[in-house]
Formats: structure tokens, C-alpha cells, sequence
């Protein structure tokens, strides 16, 4: 074949190829050829083709983190023709992040906001249309632990540790309580931990708060409800708005059946709830974002088994779930939305290291869940939305040993780390809904 340019009417010999698309480039032809040459060139791949820009991509997956998102996605096998030079997530808040690979990391979001992404793709044809929307995900704050207050051989703690949950290790110095104290409680939203009741020389009625993602000494939240001279060994569990106290003892001696709750973005006292089905000491609480569970503890006679449920939502007087396995009391108890775990604790008279579980959602008697490193009294026990720690309390002496286990499953605890100093009855809580 001549490779004979026609321009006009002048016949030039050795025209310029042309040249075929290539990466992320257009091929190019100039000039006049014949029928002939140009389907030549074409059949050899030498002819550029027509480009377009490529297919939408499919995002696989989100996973939230600390204000931001990463976003997981296959790419299309159609490209246009040409090969695509980046790939851009979009939030639905509108922040944008770009690369030349899944996956990508979308920053600067809101905490604990929804939010979801789409992803479009870019060759040098143009960009594709979006990807359909990803899932729901909401950024947030690793989840932190705060185990505060408790007694020791060297008297009651004002301490308040913190860890990760996801993590293991040792645990850090926050903070002090308004008060040192034991026997008390603690719940969370998703930004603040209070810390209420317990026992010094006298019942405390003290609520205190903290920023959960700063560190620093606790402040006055209020006070409890009743009885005005305090409670100690009482038990708490939250939504991600309320916080519940419920039970416990007065100075007295008197075991107390009253429910009490917080709206823990303000300060103020607590407000009546309601009443447990029965008055006692000693027992622990966990919560979904809708049904909280008070369970076991002891009555002026006996060590009860009884589970209680309230609807958070609304105020009154508990109802009767279920029972845990053997009467139970100085027991911790730890939840996500779906399962409360209760473990440890003083079991039909014996210091054990059993651990039961139930489904907030529904009703009945617990399920073996596993077992603790060691037989173990008066722990505390706070959770992620994945992971259910168990702190401190007494083994074959007062320790503080911190102890994990995956809540979704069931088995054995492992160990975590350790607290910055050895205690019981302290209060334990985590981040509610944290990851």
C-alpha cells in the first residue's frame, strides 16, 4: 500500500501516520487519505476510535472513623476507551476526595453525623456519571473507655482512667472526680460521661460530668433524685441522650428501688423515672438506644437473680425480662444495642468467673457467654458498639486488670492491659455508639 497523503491537488510521498489512542491519551490523523489507506491503518489499530468517558464505578463498602470515611469501590470494566486517570468519592455534605485507586479517604466530616458517598471515575474523555449512594455511615470518635473512683488498700479514688477500646494496652490518666468515691455509677452519650452516687465517709448524691474526648477533672453535673443523702452501689446504663441511675443503697442501709434519669447534653438533677420490681444493691446495668436492663443484685434477705427492663423513651415503673443464670450480685454489666453482658460478681454465694448474656431486643433467662481470666468481684464493665470491657475488682486480691471480650460472638475474656492503679467498685462507661 502507497502511504500517499492527498492534499489538494499535490500528491505528497511518506505522509504522517497516525496515531492510535493510547493510555490516557487520544490518537490523533491529520490530512486526506484514501478509503483504502485509512481502513488499513484501522484493521492494524493504528486509526484512533472513538472515545468516551468510563463507566460508573460500585462502591463495595464505607467504614467511619474520626471525622472522616473511608470508601471501598470496584471500578467499571468499561473505561471509554481510554485508561481512567482518577477516581473521586463525594459526600453527601459535600466533601470530596480524590485518587487513582480504591480505597479513598473522605475527611473533614461532621462526627457522629450520617452521611453517605458516591464515586465517579475520570479518563481524558470526560468523567462518568456517580455511582450509586453507599450505605448510611456516621464518622465518630474511636471509642473511649473511662473507668472512674472505686477504693483501694490506700483508701476511695477520685481516678478517672481512660483507654481505647479497640485497642489493648495499658490505661492513661484523665482526670479526677469533684469527689473520691466508690460504689458509684456512670453512663455516656456520645460526647459526655457522667458519674453518679457512691460512698465516702458518708453516701454522696454528686453527679459529675467530663468531655469524653478531652481529658481534664470532672465537673458538677447536679444530683440525684432521692434519696437527697445519696446512694451507693447503685448501677447506670444510657441512650445516646439519657443517662439512668437505678437502685443502690442509702445511708441506712436501706435498699432503694428508685429509677432516675438525666438528659446528659445539659446539667441539672435527675428526674423520677420510675421504680425497679424490686428495691436492692448491688446489681448492674446495660442498655440498647431504646430498652435499658437492670440485673441480679441483693435485697435486705437475699441475692436475687431478676432482670428488669424499662422503655427509655418514656417513664415508668420497670417490668420483669428475665433471670440471670444463678442469683447474682457485685457483678459488672456491658452493652452494645443488641446484646447486655453481665459478669463476674458473687454467684449463688461464690466469687465467680462466669459470664451471661441476653438480647436487649427481646425477654428471658441469660446464655453462657464465656468465662474471665480469674473468679472476680465487684469489676466494672463498660463497651464499643464490637467490644465489652471488664476492669479491676477483686481476684485473689485487688487488682486492675482490664479484660476484653468480642461481644457479637461468645468465649473467654482476654487481657487488655492494665489500670494506673489497682481497684473495686469503681464505675466504668464508654463512648454510646462509639466504633
Amino acid at each position: 500500500m502507497s502511504k500517499t497523503r492527498f492534499f489538494g491537488n499535490l500528491i505528497k510521498t511518506n505522509p504522517t501516520l497516525p496515531t492510535a489512542n493510547s493510555s490516557s491519551a487520544y490518537g490523533t490523523a491529520t490530512g486526506i487519505w484514501t478509503l483504502e489507506e485509512a481502513g488499513a491503518f484501522r484493521a492494524a489499530g493504528d486509526w484512533p476510535v472513538p472515545a468516551s468517558p468510563p463507566g460508573a464505578p460500585t462502591i463495595t463498602g464505607v467504614t467511619g472513623g474520626n471525622a472522616q470515611v473511608v470508601v471501598a469501590f470496584n471500578a467499571n470494566a468499561d473505561n471509554g476507551g481510554l485508561t481512567v486517570s482518577s477516581f473521586t468519592a463525594t459526600a453527601s455534605s459535600g466533601q470530596t476526595a480524590s485518587g487513582s485507586s480504591s480505597p479513598l479517604t473522605v475527611t473533614s466530616l461532621t462526627n457522629d453525623s450520617a452521611v453517605t458517598f458516591t464515586v465517579t471515575a475520570t479518563n481524558a474523555a470526560g468523567t462518568s456519571s456517580a455511582s450509586s449512594a453507599s450505605s448510611s455511615v456516621t464518622p465518630a470518635l474511636a471509642s473511649r473507655g473511662l473507668i472512674a473512683g472505686g477504693s483501694s488498700t490506700s483508701g476511695d479514688r477520685n481516678i478517672i482512667d481512660y483507654i481505647t477500646v479497640a485497642s489493648t494496652g495499658n490505661a492513661t490518666d484523665f482526670g479526677d472526680l469533684t469527689l473520691a468515691r466508690y460504689a458509684l455509677a456512670a453512663a455516656a452519650s456520645t460526647t459526655r460521661a457522667i458519674f453518679g452516687g457512691g460512698a465516702t465517709s458518708n453516701n454522696s448524691n454528686v453527679i459529675d460530668y467530663v468531655t469524653i474526648a478531652s481529658t481534664g477533672n470532672a465537673n458538677d453535673f447536679g444530683d440525684l433524685s432521692a434519696p437527697v443523702n445519696g446512694r451507693n452501689f447503685l448501677s447506670a446504663h444510657s441512650s445516646t441522650t439519657r443517662g439512668f441511675f437505678g437502685g443502690g443503697s442509702n445511708s441506712g442501709s436501706e435498699n432503694a428501688d428508685t429509677i432516675d434519669y438525666v438528659t446528659i447534653a445539659n446539667t441539672g438533677n435527675a428526674t423520677d423515672f420510675g421504680n425497679l420490681t424490686q428495691a436492692r444493691t448491688s446489681l448492674a446495668a446495660g442498655a440498647s438506644t431504646t430498652r435499658g436492663v437492670f440485673g441480679g443484685g441483693s435485697t435486705t434477705s437475699a441475692v436475687v437473680n431478676t432482670i428488669d427492663y424499662i422503655t427509655i423513651a418514656n417513664t415508668g415503673n420497670a417490668t420483669d425480662f428475665g433471670n440471670i443464670g444463678g442469683t447474682t450480685t457485685q457483678h459488672a454489666c456491658l452493652s452494645n444495642d443488641t446484646r447486655a453482658v453481665f459478669a463476674g460478681g458473687k454467684e449463688n454465694g461464690s466469687t465467680t468467673d462466669t459470664m451471661a448474656y441476653i438480647t436487649i431486643a427481646s425477654t428471658g433467662n441469660t446464655s453462657d457467654f464465656g468465662n474471665l481470666l480469674a473468679d472476680r468481684r465487684l469489676p466494672s464493665g463498660c463497651a464499643s458498639t464490637t467490644r465489652g470491657i471488664i476492669a479491676a475488682g477483686i481476684a485473689s486480691g485487688i487488682d486492675g486488670v482490664i479484660q476484653y471480650i468480642t461481644i457479637g460472638s461468645t468465649g473467654n475474656a482476654l487481657d487488655f492491659g492494665d489500670l494506673t492503679d489497682n481497684r473495686y467498685s469503681a464505675s466504668a462507661t464508654a463512648t454510646r455508639g462509639g466504633a
